[in-house]
């Protein structure tokens, strides 16, 4: 455990009394006091800080920034402008799966911080080159729908900065780097403040009325919204078009890696798409559980939990392309049948 990495606001994370796990790396606060469930609703209803300082920045800046990120990865960014966030994906140029799905923040002209996964930042740096500066900063989450208007009362320049926008705005003289994006179907924005200020904007923001949430929560948050994670729902043999995210892919677009091997699936037609499940009752359904049809086993959960705001279960699994919303399923639960409904996404929608 010692070669893990700790955030700049880890010593706050343990005054609070939370409860740490190794993610991605990482020794990162799961829940706090108030756990999950708490955490969850807060965000759902008001407004919740996450530390994501585990996820990577990769700064790729001069001349031909622009050009090498446009050979890089699926989506086109000549449709948006300095001053915007884009998601995109990286592909493996044989198979076309997801090496990591990515905002890119466009900071400046030829200024952009590409924001991997905690597990994936080295990979990306070896595919788009530029530089590692992660350990500069830490990255604050505010989000719920009244996110804005609390970080508005201690950091008015942060709360203006507009959905999937970027700006440079400062902070008791100290400049951050604001991104109206978040992981959790919620309003909100991600502050990178720099290591030495981290712990008094965190603090600042917390004296605003918003609580702390751990990666429990964020979890559960971005399921009921639909949005895939790595290493589930995104990874080694999954596809953009498997997940169901064809509209990051720019196929105008002269070459990315990995192009024609997605151009090939496409024509061919995928085997399997991700679909929602809903299941009855309480019950979670859980990652890597069967999902039956008619008795017969079509796909695996790739991530299931507790809805805390439908009260009953859901799940995301690849199934066969035939199977379509409204299909009831089972899932097999450790030899136990949950009854499902395959549904639309997101489960939640704010």
């Amino acid at each position: 455990m010692s070669d893990l990495r700790y955030s700049p606001l880890d010593q706050v994370h343990r005054a609070l009394g939370a409860k740490m796990v190794p993610f991605g790396g990482w020794d990162m606060p799961v829940a706090y006091a108030g756990g999950t469930l708490e955490e969850h609703l807060a965000c759902r209803s008001d407004a919740v800080m996450f530390d994501v300082s585990h996820l990577g920045t990769v700064r790729v800046e001069g001349p031909q920034a622009l050009a090498s990120l446009q050979e890089a990865f699926t989506n086109d960014l000549t449709k948006v402008a300095p001053g915007k966030a884009q998601y995109t994906h990286l592909l493996d140029e044989h198979d076309a799966s997801v090496l990591d799905d990515i905002i890119v923040w466009w900071v400046a002209d030829d200024v952009f911080d590409v924001m991997p996964n905690a597990s994936n930042t080295d990979r990306v740096v070896g595919a788009i080159g530029g530089v590692d500066t992660t350990a500069t900063r830490a990255i604050i989450a505010v989000q719920g729908p009244n996110a804005r208007e609390r970080v508005a009362t201690v950091f008015p320049e942060a709360a203006a900065v507009g959905r999937f926008r970027v700006e440079q705005v400062q902070w008791n003289g100290v400049e951050c780097t604001v991104a109206g994006t978040g992981y959790t179907g919620e309003a909100g924005i991600e502050i990178a403040v720099p290591v030495h200020a981290a712990v008094a904007l965190w603090n600042s923001i917390a004296d605003a009325g918003v609580k702390p949430a751990g990666l429990g929560a964020r979890d559960t948050l971005r399921l009921e919204a639909g949005l895939p994670l790595h290493g589930h729902e995104l990874g080694a043999g999954i596809t953009t078009l498997q997940a169901g995210l064809g509209w990051v892919v720019a196929w105008n677009k002269p070459t990315f890696r990995g192009k024609a091997a997605l151009e090939a699936e496409r024509d061919r037609g995928v085997a399997r798409v991700l679909r929602g499940i809903a299941t009855e009752g309480r019950r979670p359904p859980r990652s890597d559980c069967p999902v039956l049809v008619d008795g017969a086993p079509v796909g695996v959960v790739t991530s299931g939990n507790f809805s805390p705001v439908l009260e009953h279960g859901i799940a995301m699994a690849f199934l066969p392309p035939d199977v379509a919303e409204g299909a009831a399923v089972v899932i097999d639960v450790r030899g136990s049948a949950l009854p499902g409904t395959v549904v639309p996404m997101p489960f939640v929608r704010r």
